[in-house]
């Protein structure tokens, strides 16, 4: 088996060849401890799961490898603790990678698994498709999510922030990828009930690759390149499907310039989320006010001008939508009633503008604006972008707020070949 040249200086990574794929200390197969295609978590005892696996995943590879014999959770805990023992996880328990199953995530792509993917000149490293191959299965994806992880990175990396450094800001930004089109439900991503908490293997995976991406081609470890100070709960954790079922509203990926039905995903960094509860009003006026002060709030505020979104639940968009306004209505409604007076902005010291850019501090006597001024957040549509996501059983939406400002596009998830059924939410 070829070896992909070893293009970063300085590790960690799981391997940035073939061989290093799998755990062992060398190319020779018969040293290599057992990997996951020989080890792995006892089965699952419950009945009704395995039953759905069964009707649900006919994947040929698959199927052999459930007629094998049990497998020994012993020699798992060896091949899991070897990945700890190199440095490639990220705190959690990792899918040890063997060549063979890289092998089956890059079947998924039409991609040469020697392109690369993304340099940090500055780190002088790189990521390619093989080493994204390997990350995506250390991550616990399957080889059918690996085409959704490539272009959730391709679409965060259209971030200006993301291409200047911002995965190593004392921010901690953490992506946000949302995914459109019937992939949604041929993979069982969730769109529904807690899109922002665990229990489905796409949505947890999917951006726990791009996490172990970072950490292992690019070194961006805590304490070290990773300069976070406390960073944002779940940072490798936020992906779900939108809720395209229940929104009144074309879908995220519609609204970035693809055609409806394509699968398409749609990936920015995000400093902070907060949730506005209100199950209190049928006014699309006070529901909207209630959104504007959560979106202006100074706490978060370190530019004059900022890009924040809003993940509406299926109840507030439907009763927003019932009110004749369309998504452009409801962001052109943010765009004229987000901010602060002077008068708030001089409360936080936030009221001036640095003169080196347009960073936020206190501004002298001299600078100051009449107290009463209001000063919008929001230049445009861009700067806000709006997703339907979440169960109907409740009216709670989530505000976040973009690290920089969005690309507002979409990239389309592109196959070798269709994707087997997969199990949903297991």
């Amino acid at each position: 088996m070829t070896s992909e040249p070893d293009r970063n200086p300085a590790p960690p990574g799981p391997g940035r060849d073939r061989d290093a794929a799998r755990p062992g200390p060398g190319p020779d197969r018969d040293a290599a401890p057992p990997g996951p295609d020989r080890a792995a978590a006892p089965p699952d005892p419950s009945p009704d799961r395995e039953a759905a696996r069964r009707a649900v995943d006919r994947d040929p590879d698959r199927e052999a490898a459930r007629r094998a014999p049990d497998p020994d959770p012993d020699l798992a805990r060896d091949a899991i603790e070897y990945c700890y023992e190199k440095g490639w996880t990220d705190g959690l328990p990792v899918v040890p990678a063997s060549a063979e199953l890289v092998d089956q995530f890059l079947a998924h792509t039409a991609r040469d698994p020697n392109e690369v993917l993304w340099r940090m000149d500055h780190l002088g490293r790189e990521c390619t498709v093989h080493t994204a191959a390997i990350n995506a299965a250390m991550a616990g994806c399957l080889p059918e999510y690996f085409p959704i992880v490539l272009a959730a990175w391709d679409a965060v990396m259209r971030d200006r922030a993301a291409k200047g450094g911002g995965w190593q800001s004392t921010s901690g930004p953490a992506p946000l990828i949302v995914i459109n089109g019937p992939i949604r439900a041929e993979l069982g991503i969730n769109c529904t009930g807690g899109i922002f908490a665990a229990g489905f293997r796409p949505n947890a995976t999917i951006p726990r690759a791009l996490g172990l991406m970072l950490r292992n081609a690019f070194g961006v470890v805590p304490h070290v390149f990773d300069q976070t100070t406390q960073g944002i709960p779940g940072r490798w954790a936020i992906c779900f499907g939108e809720n395209e079922e229940e929104s009144p509203w074309e879908p995220l990926a519609v609204g970035t310039g693809l055609e409806d039905g394509v699968n398409a995903v749609s990936c920015t960094l995000t400093r902070t989320y907060e949730f506005v509860d209100n199950r209190h009003t049928q006014d699309p006026e006070q529901l909207l006010d209630d959104f504007a002060d959560t979106l202006g709030r100074t706490g978060s505020l370190i530019f004059r001008g900022q890009s924040a979104g809003v993940v509406f639940c299926p109840e507030h968009a439907q009763m927003l939508a019932d009110a004749g306004m369309s998504k452009g209505d409801v962001k052109d409604w943010f765009i004229e009633h987000v901010g602060q007076t002077e008068a708030a902005l001089r409360r936080a010291g936030k009221d001036g503008v640095s003169a080196s850019g347009p960073g936020a501090r206190s501004a002298s006597e001299s600078e100051r604006a009449p107290a009463d001024t209001f000063t919008p957040y929001f230049s445009g549509r861009k700067d806000v972008p709006i997703i339907v996501a979440g169960a109907r059983n409740a009216a709670i939406s989530m505000v976040f707020r973009v690290f920089g400002e969005w690309s507002n596009s979409s990239v389309p998830i592109e196959y070798a070949r269709a994707p087997a059924a997969a199990v949903k939410g297991g």
